[in-house]
């Protein structure tokens, strides 16, 4: 049993959240399509509740304090939940969905284009697709796996390999054009892109060549969309994952330089909660993408 003191409404709570992230009873009355006059009752009747003073008044101002702080942000979190639980229940109410979060360029460039057919293999399950960059902690989030890139080690997660990281130096035929890329060596005093997430991988393809040097001044991305975007316009050198190399190099926006698909440290994977490993949703999703990986797809 759940002791109702303990579990304040949801018209409440929403009252609560407003206020503490706009600091303003006005702009939260008017979020929620309230009067002020009753966003200040909801307030004083949850602290009534609740038996905690949450907020200090001033004239007619509610400042929160550290509890209301600490509580608003518990509670955002929960809302969260419930909203993205009552989504999938009107999207898919047969219950098979699947909250996932992905590296923004992974999901658009490989992912994406593949889920139509893990869909059509998988009837009745939906996938709710977010992008992460970071790593985050699945206690405080609404997902059930997540794919990212590195090393096995995120705590407390079930994993599952999808590839190994492997690159190709690519640029513009303009800027190969105009700078001389005949040895690996050559290219350390050149302009070169680097990937926040990717402090090794011009160390490691040097190294792969056989190369000891120091390297060149560049631009820093966080995403490869952007460093792809930025070696089309002839401003430096990507080094990018097969994956997307293969693409561009394809579809003629890129050229490689050197040897392509140089091994780096660092792979792909699926991880999840281990409470959700027997999730029926994401046990089809790691079948699939067993398949995917078997298939060389």
């Amino acid at each position: 049993m759940r002791p109702r003191r303990f579990l304040p409404s949801i018209r409440l709570l929403l009252a609560l959240d407003a206020v503490v992230r706009h600091r303003s009873v006005t702009a939260a009355a008017a979020e929620l399509d309230l009067t002020q006059s009753t966003v200040s009752r909801l307030i004083l009747s949850l602290e009534e509740q609740l038996g905690k003073e949450l907020f200090t008044r001033q004239k007619k101002r509610l400042i929160p304090n550290a509890a209301a702080l600490t509580y608003q942000r518990d509670i955002a979190r929960a809302l969260d939940m419930i909203q993205k639980a009552s989504t999938s229940v009107v999207a898919n109410p047969d219950g098979g969905t699947i909250s996932l979060a992905a590296l923004p360029t992974f999901a658009t460039r490989w992912l994406g284009p593949r889920l139509g057919q893990f869909l059509q293999q998988s009837p009745g399950v939906a996938v709710n697709l977010s992008t992460r960059v970071q790593r985050f902690d699945f206690a405080s989030e609404v997902f059930d796996a997540a794919i990212y890139f590195g090393e096995p080690d995120w705590p407390g997660t079930g994993q599952l390999k999808l590839f190994d990281e492997r690159v190709t130096a690519c640029a513009s035929a303009r800027f190969i054009a105009a700078h001389d890329l005949s040895e690996p060596a050559k290219l350390a005093r050149l302009p070169i892109l680097y990937l926040e997430s990717r402090p090794t991988a011009w160390p490691d393809w040097f190294a792969a060549h056989g190369v000891t040097t120091e390297t060149g001044e560049g631009m820093l991305m966080d995403q490869f969309s952007m460093m792809i975007q930025a070696a089309i316009s002839d401003i430096g050198i990507a080094l990018l994952p097969d994956y997307l190399a293969q693409i561009e190099i394809a579809e003629g926006r890129l050229l490689p330089i050197h040897r392509q698909a140089v091994p780096m440290r660092g792979a792909y994977w699926l991880v999840w909660p281990e409470e959700r490993r027997d999730f029926a949703p994401l046990i089809a999703f790691r079948n699939w993408l067993e398949r995917q990986l078997a298939e060389g797809v």
